[in-house]
């Protein structure tokens, strides 16, 4: 074999190895590209994910807060309507305790009121002996019926009458106008046993207050329906 066949082999081997090689660095390439599009779809589906979550949780964030304010706008409506309610009840307590002043005007109904109440009251205290207390423009119509109210108890219990005491310590006047401040009654007794133990308040505006919370459901539900009666 002479220097140019030789030289012709090498050069064809030289090719060849040259092919080998860029086919090798061909598939090298598209190896290395294919691998990083699937990293780079990797990554874009996971920061695709991290912002879905991200947006899921503050999704969430504003809808308990939409619900929060929602609740808090809510209980702030109803609080208003109690309010409201418990406003127009009070007026009418108010104006009840108003008329209350005008039962001691007339003097022969308020003289049979104070006979009532006194034996309701000796009814529930049951004791033989008691003080009575009442308004200091009230003593003369407590003395006058007195007696009677004593004699209707003892036929009522079937017992002797019991002696009772007006007592010299008044309860406080009417108020000279109403929603005047300070303590003041609209009328009524009451009695206590001597030893002070068992007391039956027994004025007209203690029994507005039982009366008014005893009857507050029913005038709940007349003024405001069933929800208003809760």
């Amino acid at each position: 074999m002479n220097d140019a066949d030789v030289s012709r082999q090498i050069q064809q081997m030289v090719r060849f190895i040259r092919q080998e090689a860029e086919e090798k660095a061909n598939e090298i390439s598209v190896s290395a590209e294919e691998e990083f599009n699937i990293e780079k779809l990797q990554l874009v589906e996971a920061e695709k994910k991290k912002i879905r979550q991200e947006y899921e949780r503050k999704e969430k964030q504003v809808d308990v807060r939409k619900k929060i304010e929602y609740s808090m706008q809510l209980n702030a409506s109803r609080i208003k309507v109690l309010q409201a309610q418990d406003d127009l009840v009070n007026s009418m307590k108010d104006a009840a305790s108003k008329e209350l002043l005008h039962v001691s005007h007339n003097h022969h109904n308020y003289k049979k009121l104070l006979h009532d109440l006194i034996v309701q009251s000796l009814l529930k205290l049951k004791e033989p002996s008691v003080l009575l207390r009442c308004r200091e423009n009230d003593v003369e119509l407590v003395a006058d019926v007195l007696h009677s109210a004593k004699e209707e108890y003892a036929a009522k219990a079937g017992v002797h009458p019991p002696e009772v005491i007006i007592d010299n310590i008044h309860l406080p006047p009417a108020p000279s106008h109403h929603g005047a401040h300070g303590l003041f009654c609209s009328g009524g007794v009451v009695l206590a046993s001597r030893d002070g133990k068992i007391v039956c308040e027994n004025t007209l505006d203690a029994r507005l207050e039982v009366l008014f919370r005893k009857k507050l459901p029913e005038i709940r539900k007349l003024l405001f329906g069933q929800a208003g009666a809760c």
